[in-house]
């Protein structure tokens, strides 16, 4: 069977210190995968091997079959894997209809274009049209990213992420920062984009963990200590004493 993605005895080590310590997780096309542990518990650094910023220790990354590990993050993105990151990742002095066309090009065949030819690139700019009306910034169209809000600015980047058409995206911590209303709003267009998408993120809230994941894998000093469904994930003793306790203690006790 082939994954959309799938990794083999991942290790990583910096120096004498191994921080990712044998990890084996395999995604399904289309699953949404949420990655937790505690600070410290490698899964930037996952991330990062995931996608190409870091070469492994040992180990296969396999996409769609194919091994991308040793590969450059550029060649990985090309193999249909992108990912976001914690920092807000954009072209601030470009209008969002810009950024978004700058994601689109490449993987519509143009290579280098200079700035005055973009005008004339229809599909291009007709595909930036349609990321724009689905990330909701389509009233946005001429602002600069610099001037959208936070959220606005983290579903611009969002929308970066998904246009050059990847299959899989990884997500590293996308409602860091925003406000509970925000966060809500966020997880729909989280779903609504990545939908027929393989997704994997990172997050700290629980909440957007349990309402967007299929399954969630538990990752405790570079390991993965559980993957299944949420409901066993949050069942689990192992779980609860390594990262969620005294959160899911004080929820089963009707604690705040």
């Amino acid at each position: 069977m082939t994954y959309a993605l799938e990794l083999k005895d991942l290790r990583k080590s910096f120096g004498k210190t191994e921080i990712i310590r044998g990890v084996n997780l395999t995604v399904n096309a289309g699953e949404r995968i949420g990655i937790i542990g505690p600070n410290g518990a490698g899964k930037s650094t996952l991330f990062n091997l995931i996608s190409g910023r870091f070469a492994p220790t040992s180990g296969e990354v396999l996409l769609n079959g194919q091994r991308i590990d040793g590969k450059k993050p550029f060649e990985i993105n090309r193999a249909g894997l992108s990912r976001s990151f914690q920092i807000t990742n954009i072209f601030p002095k470009l209008s969002v209809f810009e950024n978004l066309r700058c994601g689109v090009l490449w993987s519509l065949g143009y290579k280098y274009t200079f700035l005055k030819f973009l005008a004339d690139l229809d599909d291009a700019n007709q595909r930036a049209d349609e990321l724009m009306q689905m990330i909701k910034l389509d009233k946005k169209r001429d602002v600069l990213a610099i001037n959208l809000t936070y959220a606005e600015q983290r579903a611009l980047e969002i929308g970066i992420t998904i246009a050059g058409g990847a299959n899989v995206i990884l997500l590293d911590e996308p409602t860091a920062g925003m406000s509970r209303s925000e966060t809500s709003r966020f997880i729909s267009l989280i779903k609504e984009v990545t939908t027929g998408k393989t997704l994997l993120t990172v997050e700290h809230d629980m909440g957007v963990v349990f309402g967007l994941a299929d399954k969630i894998a538990v990752v405790v000093y570079g390991e993965v200590l559980a993957f299944d469904v949420p409901e066993a994930v949050r069942a689990n003793p192992r779980v609860q004493e390594a990262y969620l306790g005294s959160a899911v203690a004080d929820s089963q006790a009707g604690g705040h």
